[in-house]
């Protein structure tokens, strides 16, 4: 199977997946955004989605790059997630803007969705502490 934007969400029966994982299903990363965090979710108990073992990769963008960057002040931005605990480094206030939480979708909306249509189960949401963007 080609995944373009997609990730493998094997479940824990597949011959392919490594032993480590027989119990819980394969491993599945969800990034978010700098501003709300990520997620680990595991693979189907048992067996393949409908999606061929696939599940989603990411939250994805509600704003263009280049949309974000002229309309998303870096530098208030940079003060924003600071004041929210979060360590911010970044080469210019572009690059930041165009990574801002604003420029992407809900994430944990993503994750409901994503265990809806059984694609991938939801363990744990990682809280973003330090952000570094070149």
């Amino acid at each position: 199977v080609h995944r373009k934007g997609a990730t493998r969400a094997f479940g824990g029966d597949q011959l392919e997946l490594n032993s480590s994982f027989k119990m819980t299903g394969q491993p599945v990363l969800i990034p978010g955004d700098m501003g709300t965090g990520s997620w680990l979710m595991a693979g189907p108990t048992s067996g393949q989605n409908q999606a061929f073992g696939s599940s989603c990769h990411g939250a994805g963008r509600s704003l263009s790059r280049t949309k974000a960057k002229k309309t998303i002040d870096g530098k208030a931005l940079k003060l924003e997630l600071e004041n929210a605990g979060i360590r911010v480094h970044a080469s210019t206030p572009n690059v930041l803007s165009e990574e801002a939480p604003q420029a992407y979708k809900d994430v944990d909306e993503v994750i409901k969705l994503t265990a809806k249509a059984g694609l991938a189960r939801p363990v744990a949401r990682i809280i973003p502490k330090v952000v570094v963007k070149g």
